[in-house]
């Protein structure tokens, strides 16, 4: 009889989440250490991720995604289980009023970093025969809208990073999936979320007519690091108070 009690535990399980110092990777980070984990708390922003890591009783590690180098050493020498990575920018442009600069910048930290987080990480756990890797995507992999497309393309070209990651690894014992979120309450989007017609529009949208809580992410990625989620691979579980699933938000009289 499967001990169902322990499907959420990860006692014994080391967890490193890049992106700790804020927002979403913040709570992924306590979250996973409520659950047993020890967490490694990564981030550009060394101030930031100590603090995550006072709070949760982890430790800290100063990482620039942007240094492939300083990303494999990491992977080498952490020896991770579970690996969670949430950095990401935009620049909300439309495709004409792009320049190079601004492509190459959101391509390089989306997609060029998470590719090398994927190999940095996964190698070790290919060689040890475990791990979960969990990258952050965005509903924008597959719904757009005007001034989102190199976002939406580089978030598109990490699913499909993860699920070729997940077809090559998993043959291996070790498996990765995407994370969807809607609109949540973060840095990344306090221009918008600061402004009240864009709040109320993308509010509209969900199902649940608000914007997530960074918090709420939390959940997902608990489940996906652990052993409740042990035949779940290559899958993007979307967290998005049902944006994706409602076409509109008319409601026809009675």
């Amino acid at each position: 009889m499967k001990a169902y009690e322990g499907l959420f535990r990860l006692d014994g399980r080391r967890a490193v989440v890049i992106g700790s110092g804020s927002g979403i990777g913040r709570e992924a980070a306590l979250a996973l250490a409520a659950h047993g984990a020890t967490v490694v708390c990564a981030d550009r922003d060394l101030p930031s991720a100590e603090e995550t890591a006072s709070r949760c009783g982890g430790t800290s590690l100063a990482l620039d995604v942007l240094d492939g180098a300083a990303v494999h050493a990491a992977g080498a020498e952490l020896e991770a289980d579970v690996v969670v990575f949430t950095a990401a920018t935009n620049v909300r442009k439309r495709l004409l009023d792009y320049t190079a600069e601004e492509f190459q910048r959101v391509v390089d930290l989306n997609l060029k970093a998470s590719f090398e987080v994927v190999r940095a990480f996964g190698a070790g756990m290919v060689a040890r025969g475990r791990g979960s890797i969990i990258g952050f995507a965005s509903i924008r992999a597959a719904v757009t809208e005007p001034g989102q497309g190199v976002y939406s393309a580089t978030k598109a070209g990490l699913v499909q990073l993860l699920r070729t990651a997940a077809a090559e690894f998993g043959p291996h014992g070790v498996r990765v999936n995407a994370i969807a979120p809607g609109v949540v309450e973060t840095p990344l989007t306090k221009q918008i979320k600061d402004d009240p017609g864009w709040y109320g529009a993308y509010a509209a949208k969900s199902a649940l007519g608000r914007w997530a809580t960074a918090g709420e992410l939390a959940g997902a990625v608990v489940y996906l690091a652990g052993d409740a989620a042990s035949f779940v691979t290559g899958s993007v579980l979307y967290v998005d108070g049902g944006w994706t699933a409602v076409d509109g938000r008319f409601d026809p009289p009675n």
